[in-house]
């Protein structure tokens, strides 16, 4: 239906990009994006007889729009925009990771682990040609941290924390004072020998896959 649109842009010389409804064209300044967007509505309206939605069409400069998922920045050392993750597409993603590290969640650790390798290699896959080493690295962070607080709850007695931090080369003075500290979750899950316990590796050797290694592999543009 909107190919004849895209033949109109073409022959104005505009460079855009659309799909399927939506649709952005660039220009040089906000005085000519006013008057395409009068004139390209007019011949959306009057040419093809469908209807513009006022409401989400608007003239904006890169970094206000959110297109697809994606936002955008001004790169200053490569003197251009480039993609990256919206906000709002990251905060979903913060939500449905919190959702899948859920400590009352009734699964197995195991489970939770392959529910978020699948929402981190379907995210990636979507967003790879935008920029995000900085944000792959603080989600990391923030993924090892919750499944630390999971498998902390997972082990559950005092007893049985202590003897599976010795087992993970915590000392054993440490493992008995830090197993007896209650159920303070996110206060331990920071705790140093928590970390050496519970480390980056031995959740990568527990199947959680990182999100910066995997996002490296298989981006467009870094």
């Amino acid at each position: 239906m909107l190919n004849e649109l895209d033949k109109e842009l073409d022959a104005r010389g505009l460079d855009f990009v659309r799909y399927a409804d939506d649709l952005i064209i660039m220009v040089g300044s906000k005085q000519a994006a006013e008057r395409v967007m009068k004139s390209v509505t007019r011949f959306i309206e009057e040419k093809l007889g469908l209807k513009v939605n006022a409401e989400k069409s608007r003239v904006d400069k890169p970094k206000g729009i959110k297109y697809l998922g994606f936002g955008f920045y001004f790169d200053s050392f490569a003197k251009g925009y480039k993609a990256r993750p919206h906000p709002k597409a990251v905060a979903k993603f913060k939500a449905q990771m919190k959702k899948l590290t859920c400590r009352s969640w009734g699964v197995s650790n195991a489970y939770k682990v392959q529910k978020l390798n699948q929402l981190i290699r379907g995210w990636i896959n979507y967003f790879k040609i935008g920029s995000m080493k900085v944000l792959c690295e603080r989600l990391d962070s923030n993924i090892r941290y919750r499944m630390r607080m999971c498998i902390w709850k997972h082990w559950k007695t005092p007893q049985n924390r202590a003897r599976n931090l010795m087992k993970l080369d915590v000392p054993r003075w440490a493992a008995f004072k830090i197993a007896y500290c209650g159920d303070r979750y996110a206060r331990l899950a920071h705790n140093g020998w928590v970390h050496k316990a519970i480390s980056n590796k031995r959740l990568a050797d527990f199947g959680l896959i990182s999100m910066l290694d995997y996002y490296t592999a298989r981006c467009v543009t870094c």
